[in-house]
């Protein structure tokens, strides 16, 4: 059976969700991110959207220097 991979971490501002995921290459680990807006599909069941309005920049903007300020911090540790 298959192991799902967790997050390093997970940060939130409002609605916007960003998570890091910590990768391996052949030069070492590094992170990545990514970002989501959970919604409501028509059955009523909970997606998460990859696109975000005019409501959600602010919020993406300050979760995406939060996840960058986490990923500089965790990056110097090594």
């Amino acid at each position: 059976m298959a192991t799902q991979k967790r997050p390093a971490n997970t940060l939130r501002c409002g609605n916007i969700k960003a998570t890091i995921w910590e990768n391996v290459s052949e030069k070492g680990p590094f992170f990545s991110t990514t970002f989501t807006r959970p919604f409501k599909d028509q059955s009523g069941t909970w997606r998460n959207g990859t696109s975000f309005g005019l409501n959600d920049l602010e919020a993406l903007v300050t979760v995406a220097r939060e996840a960058k300020e986490w990923m500089a911090a965790h990056v110097l540790k090594r």
